[in-house]
């Protein structure tokens, strides 16, 4: 019998040319495009395109779910003085939760997307792994999802390179940034939704004042450019309780420990033993890249690395690789 395959779809280049690859390979493909922000053109695109390739499309509704668990929680962050990451977030907690559960609603075999990374399977475990266009790569970005997942997960796109299909399309343009914040600045988007920018004080390591800030959301852990900065400092340190934003020397921002908490890890005994672990805590730019050493700590893990992490920030994700593959993963909760 022909399996079937619930691909979430955008209608765009990545997620098109995953249908076409599913179907070659003998899968009857569903397309599901998540509603998460009423985005109407790209709904009305999504469908057409998928009218176009021949495939059954479904659109769900997700708008509630996505307010409460992400535009949310992303304002919250900034309240907290956090750096959150909404699209790692999106993925774990809307997007493949939402094609896990409609597959499961109309007993779909498989589900996929157009994300570019692969699955292996070791010890009869499921890891997420690097994709082969290291330009392209999203494993840093699915860390979060669980075994039930990944166990039914067809990964088209894993051994293709992008600027390869890119030809094959018209219009080769990308989507870019935080979709909801639809090409705003996400301090306008956090004043529009009702938080408060209220204007404090930016001291140095000595708790002296040597500025004044116009709200803890417009800054960020490692900013060197902004109201009341001092000319060849950074933010080191952003105090929401004082509503304070701490500035010093770039070295100051080389951590050694952190702490993560609320956790995603495939196999606990392999993070805590084997002694060729890395880190990432951004998906593109400065991450360390000697292994480190992970130790349990409170309610999750703690990283020491004697290398030293750049401006780590509280709310950022931290994901541990072992080679290729993505060993798991949490949230930065503190460091030093």
């Amino acid at each position: 019998m022909t399996k079937s395959v619930l691909l979430g779809f955008s209608g765009g280049i990545d997620s098109c040319t995953a249908v076409g690859l599913l179907q070659k390979q003998g899968y009857r493909v569903i397309a599901l495009t998540i509603d998460t922000i009423a985005d109407t053109q790209t709904i009305q695109q999504a469908e057409q395109k998928a009218h176009e390739m021949g495939v059954e499309w479904i659109c769900y509704d997700a708008k509630e779910e996505f307010k409460r668990e992400i535009i949310d929680h992303f304002c919250k962050e900034y309240i907290n003085g956090h750096t959150p990451a909404p699209c790692t977030r999106c993925n774990t907690k809307i997007k493949w939760y939402i094609l896990n559960k409609v597959a499961n609603e109309l007993s779909i075999d498989f589900i996929a997307t157009g994300h570019y990374f692969n699955i292996e399977q070791h010890d009869g475990n499921y890891y997420v792994a690097k994709g082969l266009d290291p330009n392209k790569d999203q494993s840093y970005y699915l860390w979060g999802l669980g075994q039930d997942i990944l166990r039914r997960t067809l990964t088209p796109m894993g051994n293709i390179i992008k600027n390869d299909i890119k030809s094959n399309f018209a219009n080769k343009s990308e989507s870019m940034g935080i979709c909801f914040l639809r090409g705003s600045h996400y301090s306008d988007f956090l004043r529009d939704n009702g938080i408060d920018m209220k204007s404090g004080n930016i001291v140095d390591c000595n708790n002296s004042i040597v500025g004044q800030h116009n709200g803890i959301a417009h800054y960020t852990i490692g900013q060197r450019r902004g109201e009341g900065i001092p000319s060849g400092c950074r933010v080191i340190d952003i105090d929401a309780t004082a509503n304070n934003i701490v500035v010093g020397d770039n070295q100051l921002l080389t951590k050694h420990i952190i702490d993560i908490e609320d956790c995603n890890i495939v196999n606990r005994e392999e993070l805590l033993t084997a002694s060729d672990i890395t880190i990432k805590i951004r998906g593109i730019g400065r991450n360390p890249s000697q292994p480190v050493r992970v130790t349990p700590c409170h309610n999750g893990y703690r990283i020491t690395t004697e290398e030293g992490v750049w401006a780590p920030a509280k709310g950022q994700p931290l994901v541990f690789y072992r080679n290729n593959l993505v060993i798991g993963g949490g949230t930065i909760c503190s460091f030093n």
